[in-house]
Formats: C-alpha cells, sequence, structure tokens
C-alpha cells in the first residue's frame, strides 16, 4: 500500500476558482474524507488524485512517486463513482472479470480473484445475477468488488452512497470501513454528509470554496472547530462575541455578550490567544446543561433565560431559551429534559460545561 499527497493544488474552470492551493495527505492504510457542500473542490480534488483532471499548479504523489503527469489508467487507482457504472449486458462475474481480463489475466487466477472479492463484500452466489436483478446496494457492493478485484494501490470513492436511500446508506458506510480496513487499502472518501465522514474516517478534510478550512479526526473537529464555518457545517452551534480579558494558567476568562463572564478548560493552544482580543465563542446544545442552582462564588459560564420552546424526542429534549439578544439551542439529554418540559414560558438557569474559540 503506499501513501497519497495531493500538494498546492489549484484548478481554475473559466474564472471559476475551484480549488485555491489545497493540499491534503492520506497515510498508508488510512481512510480520508474530504468533506463540504456542493461546490467545494472536494469532487475536483479527488478527480486530479485520480488523474481524470489536470491541476493547473502542484503535484500528485503516491508514496514517493510524482504521478502528476502520469494517465489515470497506469496509476493503480480504483475509482468507485457516485453512479453505478456496471455494464449492462454483462452479469455479475464478467462485470468484476472485466477489468483483468484487460489486464490478461490468466483465467483460473481471475476465478479465484472474482471469489474472493464477492466473499468480501458479502455476495458470493451473485456471479450469475445481471445487473438488472440486484437492489442498489447489492449493485454498489459489486461496485466496490470490481474496483478491488484490478488490487488498486489507492481507494477513491466520490459521494458511492449518494444515490442510495437513508437506510441502505446507513448499513452501507459501515460495509465500506470493514473493507477497507480489511484490505489496508489507501482510501479517500468524498461526501457532503457528516455522518458518513464521522462513521468512516481516520481523518476529515473539511472544505469550503475551493480550500482546506480545518483537518482532524472526527473528535477533533466537533470538539475544537477552528472556524465559524465548521462549527456551523459540523454539528450545531450556538455563537456568541467575547473579548478576552485575562489569561491565566492555560485558561481564558472571556467577557461575552449579554454580560456572560465564561473561563475555558485547559487549552493547550493558548499561546495562540492575547487579551484584549476579540472572539467568536461555539457552544454545542449538548454543552448547555440545566441546573437549579448556581453554587455559591460561581460567576463563570452561568447564564438565566427563558425557555420559549420545548420539543421532546425521547433521548433528548431540544429548547429554545432567549438569553439577552441570543436564542440559545439546548439539547438536555439527563433526567432532568423529562422536568424541563413542564417549564415553557419561564426562567430557568443553565450551565455552560465547554466551548470553543472559533475563527470568524
Amino acid at each position: 500500500m503506499v501513501s497519497v499527497r495531493a500538494v498546492d493544488i489549484s484548478k481554475k474552470f473559466g474564472n471559476f476558482q475551484a480549488l485555491d492551493h489545497v493540499s491534503i495527505e492520506a497515510k498508508d492504510k488510512e481512510l480520508v474524507t474530504l468533506l463540504g457542500p456542493s461546490g467545494c473542490g472536494k469532487t475536483t480534488t479527488l478527480r486530479i488524485i485520480a488523474g481524470l483532471i489536470e491541476p493547473d499548479t502542484g503535484r500528485v504523489y503516491f508514496g514517493d512517486q510524482d504521478v502528476t503527469d502520469i494517465p489515470s489508467h497506469k496509476r493503480n487507482i480504483g475509482f468507485v463513482f457516485q453512479k453505478i457504472a456496471l455494464f449492462p449486458h454483462m452479469n455479475v462475474y464478467k462485470n468484476i472479470a472485466f477489468g483483468l481480463k484487460m489486464r490478461k489475466v490468466p483465467k483460473e487466477e481471475i476465478d479465484k480473484r472474482v471469489k474472493e472479492v464477492l466473499k468480501l463484500v458479502g455476495m458470493e452466489g451473485f456471479e450469475n445475477r445481471m445487473p438488472t436483478q440486484l437492489s442498489g446496494g447489492q449493485a454498489q457492493r459489486i461496485e466496490i468488488a470490481r474496483v478491488l478485484a484490478t488490487d488498486p494501490d489507492v481507494l477513491l470513492l466520490d459521494e458511492p452512497l449518494g444515490h442510495l436511500d437513508a437506510k441502505l446508506r446507513e448499513s452501507l458506510k459501515y460495509e465500506i470501513r470493514r473493507i477497507q480496513r480489511e484490505t489496508g487499502k489507501t482510501a479517500i472518501f468524498v461526501t457532503h454528509d457528516q455522518a458518513e465522514a464521522f462513521a468512516i474516517s481516520d481523518r476529515i478534510y473539511v472544505m469550503s470554496n475551493g480550500k482546506v478550512e480545518q483537518v482532524g479526526s472526527p473528535i477533533e473537529l466537533y470538539l475544537s472547530p477552528r472556524s465559524e464555518f465548521v462549527a456551523e457545517f459540523i454539528g450545531i452551534s450556538n455563537f456568541l462575541d467575547g473579548k478576552i480579558l485575562e489569561i491565566s494558567d492555560k485558561r481564558l476568562i472571556i467577557e461575552a455578550e449579554n454580560g456572560l463572564s465564561l473561563i475555558s478548560n485547559e487549552m493547550p493552544n493558548i499561546d495562540e490567544y492575547s487579551e484584549n482580543e476579540r472572539v467568536l465563542i461555539s457552544i454545542r446544545p449538548e454543552d448547555i446543561e440545566f441546573i437549579q442552582s448556581i453554587q455559591e462564588n460561581n460567576k463563570y459560564n452561568v447564564f438565566e433565560g427563558v425557555i420559549d420552546e420545548t420539543t421532546f424526542l425521547g433521548d433528548t429534549t431540544r429548547l429554545l431559551v432567549t438569553f439577552g439578544s441570543k436564542v440559545m439551542k439546548v439539547h438536555e439529554y439527563g433526567p432532568e429534559r423529562f422536568n424541563l418540559l413542564k417549564l415553557k414560558g419561564k426562567k430557568a438557569l443553565f450551565q455552560i460545561k465547554r466551548f470553543s474559540i472559533v475563527k470568524k
């Protein structure tokens, strides 16, 4: 297996800047996801890595080899498209065997590989089925099997679940992760779906407007978004403007909107901030907790608001709480979620358990 690097990639289509000095890396045996909204440049990046589009600037490397000028069919990649591309006139066996026949692989070896990949994707016994006899999920499994049969160095997947219904997407995303782990392939996965990205990825590159906004593990991106875009695109956030009053013992003391005083947990990147700096604060709804009273001498991370709306969803109660000029979203998962339903229209106390500081 090999690592993949796209270094300082730029691409224009006419006057449209599709990619603006993008660099990404997928390490050996790693599954990396390019995540972002439509038009952010994620598919263009994937196609440049595949050799289907030439970059205006930058280089692509597989391991130590510069493959930028090597045509796609000589890069030994497996590319899974969003739209299933099985040959309609060939049965499952012939579809999977096609790439091997083009490479003049002996028939005995073809038979062996077809059986191996069908077992890998859980489709043993489907050799004689025609594509029209397959469900959407089955067809996508066969598409993946066909790609894996040629033993590619790199697996590239361009929104492969986008055309499937929600139930199939839910099951197949875990199948893709299992297959990638079992084969040890270096893989790059493209999606606009945060749930897909979080479920299968070792690391995620969040993209917007042709640039990489942030890269990290799912938990790093969720707990420590570095920009307003990432905080909004991944999960749900409340935003407050604030000013750093003091930096002490790796903690920030912040004066936020509506008179709210905040003190952070210990921050490893404390040196990035300075006193009197204006900042934007991101607070996840589940990090706001209903409390009965304020502990003595505790003036930080606590606010009073009016509960305007309550929505009970079984495992959680979702609130809209007016706090000064802001409406705060609160998700309560504990036993208090039942009592909160009785407090609509009333004042209540809330404690902020954690927050992030993001760039505007």
